[in-house]
């Protein structure tokens, strides 16, 4: 009997409480056995919450219930552990008030007992009950504006007199929505005038006139409407037109009057938020002739400036700086149109002003130059760009960033139009250790060491040096007898095997163009004569720059040698053979160490062919050093500074070689076609061939 009134007593509580049924342990209440269990579900339906009601636990005690416990889950989260003996006061306290699902939600609970128990105890017993969830006084999102009614598995909501229950069923708001077309003059008022507005006002006022008239408001001083300590519009009056939304205004500020639209159809509109006691506004509405407006359009002026303009007025419009006309969605050059005002208040013709639009920046198509971040590219006026090189072994030569013009051009930030170019960076071989040793006397080189040495082997051995990704330069006298297209080089390496052309890493290029310098004498069967001893070689294609293939500098005019200079000679020429006697052509590409010779010493010239003097002219050189030379077989092939061993860097191409006497005969003094007195010949033919 005991129970039963305790269980009355606990379903009073709640008005809609159902009873659904009983949950315990086990063997309640006759206690519970080791490693009993128990797992128990149920779930609330919509609008309802479920609870437990612990009645009785006596459970063994254990730090944090690791032991026997009942655990407790809303929706899956744990919400309640319970382990110990606890009297019914001290669980109507502590642990039933948390013992409840979310509306509409699950309740779970588990026990478990361990292996052993010191003593004997009953257990757990509790029930579960059903009951209505008070959306109006539980739950704060309930969201009715007004009033709130609660009913056994939902709630509704209900307005003031006077108030409208929006389609959301939750937002109490006014009919205010006037349709005053037809009308010539009238007032507008917020609802409640002079009394504060509504809340969740929505309020539209439609006006509509003749096509030959606009609409003109007046608004009184008096002006209301909510506004932010920042200035920011909560509550906010707009007044919309077919050309646009004027607007909003808040504050106690009103609009200007006389308030000119423009338009004989205007839609004046009222929005509140759900707070506030603002009063509102009032104005006079009347009608009058159109005029045209001062502007035209956006980014524009107009001549004559004046505040409204009247029926058979014309204006030229001018586009602001960087902005052109866009007549029917095509794009001229012109910045200027004229426009006649209308009857209806509309300039006629109206075209829009654009921003000059650059375009993508012709760049070559090889991709070294590149623009940075190209796929959001903005080419319009006052866009700005930036260049790079996509390689380490180019340099950018000019400016990086280039600025959209207002005449549709790219400019640098120094004036230039023409687009930067990404310059092979030249004479910088990649570090290498420098050789112990000291061509003819010379010593082998690194693989990478001198990369811009290319070999050439038909129709005759020789050598050229590589000047840009395109052009190399040789003797004349190597390439003379070459068909244009026939000439085969060979790059990114160090040996001279047979067969180049398979060898791993070795870079193959064909020529498609030979250019001998034209006051070179060609065609002299006994050569005593190399004056203009040079020639350009032009590439089938642009080779991939690397660290085993690089060009090198050309030299500044009139840069002049000193007696006695120290440079380095390389080639696959002629060398000693073993113990230094019969000369051999070199299976490596080696280098030495020579020194330039005084003119007065280079005058001296030896007879090379047909005991003949050869002819020495300012437009050579002549070097060498005790045991070291350019050989047979070395002519075209670089003369540089500095000395390769001093590791200085850019390394400039100084001198092709070009004659001297039988390296049989160890004179080691070999004839170089001084590059600096071409060089501008080298420019030139090159942009004229590129």
């Amino acid at each position: 009997m005991s129970h039963l009134s305790l269980l009355l007593l606990l379903l009073a509580h709640s008005t809609y409480s159902t009873l659904l049924g009983w949950v315990e342990s086990p063997g309640y209440p006759n206690g519970y056995s080791p490693h009993a269990s128990l797992n128990w579900s149920r779930c609330a339906p919509q609008g309802h919450t479920l609870s437990i009601r612990l009645v009785h636990l006596n459970l063994e005690d254990s730090q944090d219930c690791e032991n026997d416990a009942v655990k407790v889950y809303s929706n899956g989260n744990l919400i309640s552990v319970i382990c110990g003996e606890k009297e019914f006061k001290e669980l109507e306290s502590t642990v039933n008030p948390w013992l409840v699902s979310s509306p509409g939600g699950c309740l779970s609970l588990s026990f478990y007992s361990d292996y052993s128990n010191t003593k004997s105890h009953t257990g757990f017993r509790g029930f579960y009950t059903d009951q209505d969830f008070d959306e109006c006084q539980d739950d704060p999102d309930n969201r009715c504006t007004q009033f709130c009614h609660n009913f056994i598995g939902g709630y509704h909501c209900s307005c003031r007199h006077g108030y409208l229950l929006d389609t959301d069923k939750h937002t109490c708001t006014v009919n205010c929505a006037k349709d005053l077309s037809g009308l010539n003059s009238g007032e507008i008022s917020s609802p409640s005038w002079p009394a504060s507005y509504a809340e969740n006002a929505n309020c539209q006022y439609t006006l509509s006139v003749g096509d030959h008239l606009q609409l003109e408001l007046n608004f009184a001083e008096e002006f209301d409407v909510e506004q932010s300590p920042d200035g920011q519009c909560i509550d906010a009056l707009r007044i919309e037109t077919p050309s646009g939304t004027l607007g909003p205004f808040c504050g106690r500020t009103p609009p200007q009057s006389p308030f000119l639209t423009h338009s004989n159809h205007v839609l004046i509109r009222l929005t509140s938020d759900g707070y506030g006691a603002n009063k509102g506004f009032t104005l006079h509405f009347k009608t009058r002739d159109k005029v045209c407006p001062e502007v035209v359009t956006t980014h524009s002026t107009v001549a004559p400036q004046q505040q409204e303009y009247s029926q058979g007025q014309t204006v030229t419009v001018t586009c602001d700086l960087g902005y052109v006309v866009n007549t029917h969605g095509i794009k001229t050059l012109s910045t200027q149109y004229e426009a006649t005002c209308q009857s209806t208040g509309l300039w006629t013709p109206t075209y829009s002003c654009e921003p000059v639009n650059c375009g993508s920046p012709a760049i070559p198509e090889d991709g070294i130059l590149e623009v940075v971040a190209s796929e959001n590219l903005n080419t319009q006026y006052k866009d700005q760009i930036q260049f790079n090189c996509s390689s380490k072994y180019y340099r950018l030569e000019g400016d990086d960033s280039y600025t959209c013009s207002a005449n549709g051009e790219w400019v640098s930030s120094d004036g230039q139009v023409k687009m930067p170019k990404c310059i092979e960076d030249c004479g910088k071989p990649e570090k290498h250790p420098p050789s112990a040793g000291r061509i003819l006397g010379g010593q082998d080189a690194k693989l990478g060491e001198i990369p811009w040495h290319l070999l050439i082997r038909v129709p005759s051995r020789g050598g050229a040096s590589l000047i840009s990704d395109q052009w190399a330069v040789t003797a004349a006298h190597v390439v003379e007898n070459v068909e244009q297209t026939s000439l085969r080089l060979y790059g990114g390496m160090v040996i001279g095997a047979t067969n180049l052309d398979t060898f791993p890493g070795v870079v193959v290029m064909d020529s498609d163009r030979i250019i001998i310098h034209p006051d070179y004498i060609q065609g002299i069967t006994d050569r005593n004569n190399f004056d203009n001893d040079i020639a350009l070689i032009r590439l089938a294609s642009r080779v991939n720059l690397g660290p085993t293939l690089l060009p090198i500098c050309l030299p500044e005019v009139n840069t002049g040698f000193v007696e006695g200079e120290q440079g380095t000679v390389s080639g696959w020429g002629k060398t000693e053979g073993k113990g230094g006697t019969a000369l051999v052509t070199s299976g490596k590409l080696k280098y030495a160490p020579i020194g330039v010779y005084s003119t007065e010493e280079c005058k001296n010239t030896p007879n090379i062919e047909n005991n003949k003097p050869t002819v020495f002219t300012e437009n050579m050189f002549c070097a060498g050093a005790d045991g070291k030379d350019s050989c047979q077989k070395d002519s075209g092939g670089p003369f540089f500074v500095p000395m390769l061993a001093e590791g200085s860097e850019p390394y400039s191409l100084r001198g092709i070689v070009s004659w001297g006497p039988p390296c049989e005969e160890r004179q080691y003094k070999g004839y170089y076609t001084k590059v600096e007195n071409y060089v501008d010949w080298i420019k030139e033919t090159i942009e004229k061939n590129s």
